[in-house]
């Protein structure tokens, strides 16, 4: 099905898929999920790797002691995030995909880009977890096999690889790859015990910290470096350990540290997916999202806080951070008990993270838009319907990339993914909260399809002299065609102009405030065509169904949640905006290539969706209004 002429290419980049209910399984869903478990299950999926592992890398190597504000700023982004994604998991209760969500809400290529993208986060957040399970592993037996693989491997390795191909990560990857091909399964008292556990062992170590902590850590000087490393040149003079104090990287090192916190603080989307199975979702879900962050700010706060008191920063173990704490003020026992944990606790989170990465492709992939290989399991599998061709292509990636790249690599990774997928969750959200309702009968959809495939179609001519009129003052009272176009390219462009301003706040930040002419006038220019563009969307009717839960303060919120967003993507590395570009390019390779010619929403000439009103009232008859 290929394009005949630019019109309509882009129509089959906006084409949305139709929202129709779910298939029930024979089995009835029953709601019987309250705050307390959906919160036990969103610190479950969030506390890992980074609350163990993130916290030493960061304080070393980017923020020292700051990063407890480094996990305050992600923690606010985390918020803003978690508002829109909680009104994406009360408008659509069967679905917790933010791929599905936007495939229906704002149109195909952002649906592959979020589905794509989401791909890239949970199997970088595989490896990720598999090689700091390794690392602590090989701390706790003396470094033998880091040592031995190094000295063996290290002159082959290039710069922008590991120091050393991580075998024991690769054997981790691969023994979770085929025990989900085998029909492994979630379970939620394991959830329950490892994340009671898990909290016990935080604590702990918060207490353990503020007992053996040493306030002088974070006011560390020029003297206390050289008294430790006699004959140095002093901190100033070492590059990668900043100037001393509680800031020692200044305040670029704390915004560089909330970018790579940012991934830290994901895992609340796990709530979103339990939004059928949840008691009075309107208030549960929020509620349940906002306090898991919060709890694991809190957990991050603490530990962070804890680690620096009790060793300075320049001392901290990049690879096993808590452990080597632990030894470094005399508690060898517990620097065993914290090792333990830390491996039980990688080890349920890999377990956690494999599970939604084969849902995923075998979504995409019975929807056209990857191969629809990766849909079918293999017949000797048939029993456990498992989907083996996306299990273990996603888990042989996987694999890969514990085995060759960096830590730091997979964590900025990790982050950027992220980063963009929540961006476009408040695009949506955004979206669909000014379009109209459609409420139409078979005729009337049939009459006016062509008008409606695309918010982006061209306004017809008639309409034209007056847009200016209808962008300033709206006829009417209740989203219409055109006003759901308006807000669409407004969005398009706000999201244009966001970047532009990330990109100069987050490169050139002193000559912006030090009143450089070019830059500061550019800034200022960018900041009044936002405000104007803005307002434009603020003048234009909302949609006035009542939903579950609708997120405050729109447009202001979901748009100052985009540009955070942007704003951290822009803070991380060019050596990962290349690699993150790399993976991006496979995947438009594969939809222009593939997915749009074989797209079942373009195949089937379905139309677009109904409005989220009409879910709500053929999905969840007793919705309650917000």
């Amino acid at each position: 099905m290929r394009c005949q002429d630019p019109r309509q290419c882009g129509q089959k980049l906006v084409r949305r898929q139709p929202l129709k209910p779910r298939q029930r399984s024979e089995i009835p869903v029953t709601r019987h999920l309250n705050i307390l478990h959906l919160v036990v299950l969103g610190v479950g999926s969030t506390l890992g790797v980074g609350v163990y592992i993130v916290v030493g890398e960061v304080a070393l190597f980017v923020a020292g002691p700051a990063i407890i504000i480094s996990f305050l700023v992600a923690a606010l982004s985390s918020v803003l995030s978690g508002l829109c994604y909680a009104e994406i998991g009360t408008r659509i209760l069967w679905t917790g995909s933010v791929y599905r969500y936007s495939y229906i809400s704002v149109g195909e290529l952002w649906a592959f880009i979020a589905g794509w993208n989401f791909i890239l986060s949970y199997i970088i957040a595989s490896a990720s977890v598999a090689k700091a399970w390794s690392s602590t592993f090989d701390s706790l037996i003396g470094n033998h096999i880091s040592q031995a693989l190094q000295k063996t491997f290290f002159q082959y390795m290039p710069d922008y690889l590991a120091t050393y191909p991580d075998f024991v990560a690769l054997a981790m990857v691969l023994l979770f790859t085929g025990a989900l091909a085998l029909g492994a399964r979630q379970s939620a008292l394991i959830t329950k015990v490892y994340t009671g556990i898990n909290v016990l062992v935080l604590i702990f170590i918060m207490l353990s910290g503020f007992f053996k902590g040493d306030l002088h850590n974070w006011k560390l000087t020029e003297q206390d470096y050289t008294s430790i490393t006699p004959g140095s040149g002093g901190i100033s003079s070492l590059g990668p350990l900043g100037f001393g104090g509680f800031v020692p990287f200044g305040l670029d090192g704390i915004l560089h540290g909330a970018a790579t916190c940012f991934y830290a603080l994901v895992g609340f989307d796990a709530i979103v997916t339990k939004g059928e199975e949840a008691l009075n979702p309107r208030r549960s879900i929020p509620w349940s999202i906002l306090i898991t962050i919060f709890i694991c700010f809190l957990a991050h706060f603490g530990v962070s806080a804890a680690l620096t008191l009790m060793v300075p920063y320049y001392l901290i173990h990049p690879e096993s951070p808590l452990p080597q704490a632990f030894l470094y003020i005399g508690w060898d026992v517990a620097r065993y008990v914290v090792a333990v944990t830390t491996l039980c606790a990688l080890t349920f989170r890999l377990q956690d993270i494999f599970f939604p990465i084969p849902e995923v492709i075998k979504d995409m992939a019975h929807d056209g838009l990857l191969f629809q290989g990766l849909a079918s399991p293999w017949k000797v599998f048939a029993r456990t319907r498992t989907p083996i061709m996306a299990i273990m292509s996603s888990g042989s990636l996987a694999g890969l990339l514990a085995l060759l790249f960096k830590f730091s690599d997979l964590l900025n990774l990790m982050s950027i993914g992220n980063l963009l997928v929540y961006s476009l969750v408040a695009f949506s959200v955004l979206v669909l909260r000014y379009q109209p309702e459609q409420n139409l009968s078979r005729k009337e959809e049939i009459d006016i399809s062509e008008c409606e495939a695309s918010p982006l179609e061209t306004i017809p001519e008639a309409g034209t002299s007056n847009i200016l009129k209808t962008v300033w003052y709206p006829i009417n009272t209740f989203p219409t065609q055109e006003s759901g176009r308006i807000i669409y390219g407004c969005t398009l462009l706000l999201v244009l102009l966001l970047t532009i301003l990330g990109l100069i706040l987050a490169q050139w930040p002193s000559q912006v405030f030090s009143g450089d002419p070019g830059l500061t006038t550019v800034a200022v220019l960018l900041l009044l065509l936002i405000t104007g563009v803005t307002v434009i969307i603020w003048r234009q009717p909302q949609d006035p169904t009542a939903l579950y839960f609708k997120v405050p303060a729109l447009p202001v919120l979901p748009l100052v949640s985009i540009f955070v967003n942007i704003y951290l993507m822009m803070l991380i590395t060019h050596r990962t905006w290349t690699q993150f570009g790399v993976w991006n390019a496979v995947g438009f390779v594969i939809y222009f290539g593939y997915g749009i010619r074989h797209s079942l929403a373009g195949n089937n000439h379905q139309q677009p969706p109904a409005s989220t009103s009409q879910t709500l009232d053929k999905n969840i008859p007793d919705a309650e209004p917000s």
